[in-house]
């Protein structure tokens, strides 16, 4: 089993646990772009969750009982992002996790703006051969990464659009503008003038 097997394979045993405590979660992060057409140069396999932080603990302690490594990160003054629960199975000889999964928090109760994570979550669909993992619409994608509101999540966007040049945009607009995300319209006009990088 290589190393991009063996996440995939640990993304979709941390959903099932997850699910186990109707905790409902979707894929975020590069495994997320690639299913939309963008592979980018990291292999992170991520979850993005929307739960009190009481659920997420519980979530971490079932990890634990089930074998695997855990540890927690809170999020910092500012940071639109809520808790992020990290497991890991493998470690290297420094001690290292190798290919960790991120649980993903967007519920943060000292951020005032409203998330798309549960539409995400409500919206995803099944990947054929692990229904355990969902992926998010392409929309709900976009509207993920502008939430998280990095200048790479914004670069993102960008080779998305171009990635997908048959994307419904006016969808895309409607579903980005609904959680404030007005600069939707700039991102998708660089997005059509970009060329295209579609793989897969």
């Amino acid at each position: 089993m290589d190393e991009r097997t063996a996440a995939v394979d640990l993304a979709e045993r941390v959903a099932q646990i997850a699910r186990g405590l109707e905790i409902e979660t979707v894929l975020i992060g590069a495994y997320a772009l690639a299913v939309h057409h963008f592979v980018r140069g990291s292999s992170d396999i991520d979850l993005a969750s929307s739960v009190n932080v009481q659920e997420l603990y519980l979530l971490r302690r079932a990890a634990t009982d089930a074998g695997y490594q855990t540890d927690w990160t809170s999020p910092e003054e500012g940071d639109p992002l809520g808790d992020v629960l990290r497991i890991w199975e493998r470690e290297d000889e420094d001690g290292i996790p190798i290919d960790p999964v991120e649980v993903v928090n967007y519920l943060n109760p000292y951020t005032p703006q409203r998330t798309p994570a549960a539409q995400a979550i409500r919206n995803a669909i099944p990947l054929a051969e692990k229904p355990d993992l969902k992926y998010p619409r392409l929309s709900d994608l976009i509207a993920l990464k502008l939430y998280s509101g990095g200048d790479d999540d914004a670069s993102d966007v960008v080779k998305l659009i171009a990635a997908n040049p048959d994307a419904d945009l006016e969808e895309i607009r409607s579903v980005c503008k609904a959680y404030g995300f007005d600069r939707i319209d700039e991102l998708i006009e660089k997005g059509r003038t970009q060329k295209p990088r579609r793989k897969g």
